[in-house]
C-alpha cells in the first residue's frame, strides 16, 4: 500500500512557520546575538525566572480517517534552583551540573481519542489522556546532549511505561541555533494495547481483534531558535517518527510515519 502522504495543511503550516522564523530573524535588534542554548540573565538578586509566550502546534495523527491535529496554546514556564517548568512538563532538580542533571518528571500528554475522532473509530472505547510520572537525566559534552526519560502512567489509564533516549547537537548558522536530533521510543505491551490494541468488544468487520506489543519507534527532528532581544525567543520543532512494528500493524493505524511542525514564542520577564 502507497505510503501516505502528509496532509497539505499540515505541510502548509510548516513552511509559515519556517518563514515566521526567518523573518523574526531578519528584524531582530540585537548586535551581539544571545547563544540559543544559553538562559536568559537572572536580573540581579532574583532567585526564579518566570516567562509565558504561545505553541502552534499541527500534528499528524497515526490512527485511520483522524487525520491531522492544529491547536494554539498557552505556555508558562518557570525555574528556579530546584524547579523547572514549560508548558505540560514539571521537573524536580535532583542534581544540576553544568554538564549532567538529574530530575524527577511530571508529563501531561495528551495521546488519547475518542471514536468521535474518526469514523474508522466508531464503536472504540475512548482512550484517556494520562499524567506520566517519573524521571530524566541529561549529560553534555563539547560534541553535543544525551538525554534519557523514563516515565510511567501515573494516571493509570494504561498502566503503561515508556522509555526515551535522545542524542542532539548545536550548530549555529549566524544568529539561529540549528539542533538536529535522533531519539528512541520505547513503550511496552500496555502501553500500545491500550493506545493501539482492539478488545473482543471492539472488533467490527474490517477491524479484527488486536492485542499490542511492545514497540521501539525512531524519532528524527530538527528544532531552530532564535533570541530576538534578551527576554523574547522563538523556536520552530520539525520531527518525523517512524511507528514500532507492534504499531504499526494495529489495524487502527494506517501510517509507517507521522509528523510534527511545533512554532512556539516565550518572553521572559
Amino acid at each position: 500500500m502507497p505510503k501516505p502522504a502528509p496532509p497539505r495543511t499540515l505541510l502548509s503550516l510548516a513552511l509559515t512557520l519556517a518563514l515566521s522564523l526567518a523573518t523574526a530573524a531578519a528584524w531582530a535588534q540585537t548586535p551581539a546575538p544571545v547563544p540559543a542554548e544559553a538562559p536568559p540573565a537572572t536580573p540581579e538578586g532574583a532567585s526564579a525566572t518566570w516567562g509565558a509566550g504561545l505553541l502552534v502546534s499541527a500534528e499528524v495523527l497515526p490512527y485511520r480517517g483522524a487525520g491531522h491535529q492544529l491547536r494554539a496554546l498557552p505556555v508558562l514556564q518557570f525555574e528556579n534552583n530546584w524547579l523547572r517548568v514549560f508548558g505540560p512538563v514539571l521537573d524536580l532538580k535532583l542534581h544540576d551540573a553544568e554538564n549532567r542533571n538529574l530530575a524527577l518528571r511530571l508529563r501531561y500528554a495528551d495521546t488519547g481519542y475518542e471514536a468521535k475522532d474518526s469514523a474508522f473509530l466508531a464503536g472504540m472505547a475512548e482512550r484517556k489522556n494520562s499524567v506520566w510520572l517519573g524521571a530524566k537525566g541529561e549529560w553534555r559534552n563539547g560534541i553535543g546532549q544525551l538525554s534519557g526519560e523514563w516515565l510511567t502512567d501515573a494516571s493509570g489509564h494504561s498502566k503503561g511505561q515508556q522509555l526515551k533516549v535522545v542524542a542532539e547537537t548545536l550548530k549555529h548558522v549566524g544568529p539561529v541555533g540549528i539542533v538536529p536530533r535522533l531519539g528512541l521510543v520505547w513503550q511496552d505491551q500496555k502501553y500500545v494495547d491500550y493506545h493501539f490494541g482492539v478488545s473482543a468488544s471492539e472488533a467490527r468487520a474490517g477491524r479484527q481483534a488486536y492485542a499490542g506489543k511492545a514497540a521501539v519507534s525512531t524519532e528524527i527532528g530538527v528544532r531552530l531558535l532564535h533570541r530576538l532581544a534578551p527576554q523574547q525567543s522563538v523556536f520552530l520543532d520539525l520531527s518525523a517518527t517512524a511507528l514500532g512494528s507492534a504499531i504499526k500493524d494495529s489495524p487502527l493505524v494506517d501510517r509507517r510515519w507521522v509528523s510534527a511542525a511545533r512554532l512556539g514564542y516565550v518572553y521572559r520577564f
